[in-house]
């Protein structure tokens, strides 16, 4: 089978969760005998073809880039020739472009759409777009959300005309290297005792500021991993509300991410904008056994973090609500210690790569079938 994946963005421009799954997905299938492409927008590698591990990266040029939406000429004739010897075509939503090039090349393959989030900041460029997007997501063979809590609480997926599909997204499962476990005396040295830990980049949707108002009169050990727009102005509320024990680490190897999640105490994700529509991290986190605190926002946090079985899920924005929560699990060990054991029974069932990749597989076969028998 050849499979073709579109995206605005890939390795190595962007390292987000998207990325991370096309990733996932890419490797699980060449695993197993199939053949797969990966077309993206890049401003630093345009019009570069080259191998990520074991799959094939096409990178056109980005032409210009307009509310958070890339667009490029060259990727029309690319998609073109690629959709061509495809046997089926894995969107990535949302990204409008995407959705104008499908209907100027009309692939005549099954198509699969990956949908990711809603659209949730650019509110009014939504109603100019709405029409576009709704024809595509119901145009398409298969449309697939990652959790059945954003099947429900999403306004598009509810309203469209056919079923959705769920397939939650998976990680592959990792072993401690030599080198990370060398790393963790590093960090022993650096973080003495239990600690909580965020991780991801520092949007306005990922709650953060809330949980460091949380922390007011508290002042639990906190790790911060990741960059972004947002890091400047939670540094300084951080050092207005005389944290000491908040340590901002920037980005990091993942080598060393993965010696915190084994190091850290739990993991706090706070996100309180439907934006997160599901959250790798807390994967990242039940893998290594840990309690989650997240914010109840009608998404696949909540899928993952299940209140009172894997963490505890609270109100969103409300930091004397996540200020409780913290309070909660630093002060119960023991039940902290049960939550993160029923955290990793969870991913083991749920949300591994080959779970997710399985199902896939199986998606694209039932697609194509149907699509030449029809």
């Amino acid at each position: 089978m050849k499979i073709l994946h579109f995206f605005k963005t890939y390795y190595p421009d962007a390292y987000g969760g998207v990325q991370q799954v096309i990733y996932q997905l890419a490797e699980g299938a060449v695993k197993r005998g199939h053949e797969v492409d990966v077309l993206c927008l890049s401003a630093e590698n345009a019009g570069r073809n080259f191998n990520i591990a074991n799959h094939s990266v096409h990178a056109a040029k980005e032409d210009f880039y307009i509310a958070s939406t890339g667009f490029s000429w060259s990727a029309i004739v690319e998609f073109r020739r690629l959709a061509e010897k495809a046997d089926v075509i894995h969107y990535h939503f949302p990204w409008p472009y995407m959705d104008l090039v499908h209907f100027w090349v009309n692939p005549k393959k099954p198509t699969v759409v990956s949908y990711h989030s809603d659209i949730v900041k650019q509110k009014y460029l939504l109603q100019l777009y709405k029409p576009l997007m709704m024809s595509f997501l119901n145009k398409v063979d298969a449309v697939v959300a990652s959790s059945p809590n954003y099947v429900k609480t999403s306004p598009v997926l509810s309203s469209l005309k056919k079923d959705v599909e769920v397939i939650p997204f998976g990680l592959e499962k990792v072993s401690p290297s030599y080198a990370e476990l060398s790393l963790s005396n590093k960090w022993n040295d650096k973080i003495k005792g239990r600690f909580f830990l965020f991780i991801g980049f520092l949007r306005y949707y990922k709650g953060l500021s809330f949980v460091l108002d949380a922390m007011r009169g508290l002042d639990y050990p906190l790790i911060i991993i990741g960059e972004g727009p947002c890091e400047k102005e939670l540094k300084s509320q951080a050092d207005k509300l005389g944290l000491k024990n908040t340590l901002f680490v920037g980005p990091v190897s993942d080598a060393e991410k993965n010696i915190l999640l084994e190091l850290c105490y739990a993991v706090v994700f706070p996100s309180h904008l439907r934006s997160e529509a599901f959250g790798m991290t807390l994967l990242e986190a039940s893998m290594y056994g840990k309690p989650m605190i997240t914010c109840e926002i009608g998404t696949g946090t909540t899928y993952i973090n299940m209140h009172g079985e894997t963490g505890l899920a609270v109100e969103p924005a409300n930091s004397e609500a996540l200020s409780s929560a913290m309070k909660k699990l630093w002060d119960d060990q023991d039940e902290a210690e049960r939550m993160g054991k029923n955290a990793k029974a969870r991913f083991e069932h749920n949300f591994t790569a080959d779970v997710m990749i399985d199902k896939y597989m199986t998606l694209y076969e039932k697609v194509i079938s149907n699509y030449y028998s029809s």
